[in-house]
């Protein structure tokens, strides 16, 4: 499996779970399984791994009917969560703004508001930040 200095660029090997979690490696593998089980525990969207291109690699892209939740990027020791908030998941966050991470908040603020809605890239290395965005997703989506 090649890769590039951060992310899994060889576009002919789809690389399986396994050889995620362990190209994560380190602290960052806790919180990568826990946001995969989150999802998977309280969202009915399908995993699809994809290539998005070869600056960014191999993905993980949990969708339905067409719409995204979120999009995953496995990283050298951690990974980058990709969630578009719309203009009323962007006025909802605004609503509970001091209730997420001064981490997040920054991000959120410095996020250009495009026509389809707020890029929050967030680069991920600890469990301890799992929960900024599980509180992301149920604004984007409700649990089921």
């Amino acid at each position: 499996m090649k890769s590039g200095l951060r992310r899994i660029i060889d576009k002919s090997h789809e690389p399986t779970e396994e050889e995620m979690v362990n190209f994560i490696g380190g602290r960052a593998r806790e919180a990568w399984l826990e946001i995969r089980k989150f999802i998977k525990d309280h969202y009915d969207v399908t995993a699809e791994t994809i290539f998005y291109g070869a600056k960014y690699g191999w993905t993980i892209r949990y969708r339905k009917s067409g719409k995204t939740l979120c999009t995953l990027f496995p990283e050298k020791g951690g990974f980058t969560v990709l969630i578009i908030l719309g203009k009323k998941e962007s006025n909802k966050f605004l609503t509970i703004q001091t209730e997420n991470s001064p981490k997040i908040q920054k991000l959120f603020e410095n996020a250009k508001q495009y026509r389809d809605g707020r890029w929050l890239w967030i680069r991920i290395s600890t469990k301890k930040e799992v929960n900024d965005i599980t509180k992301l997703l149920q604004i984007k989506k409700k649990v089921k």
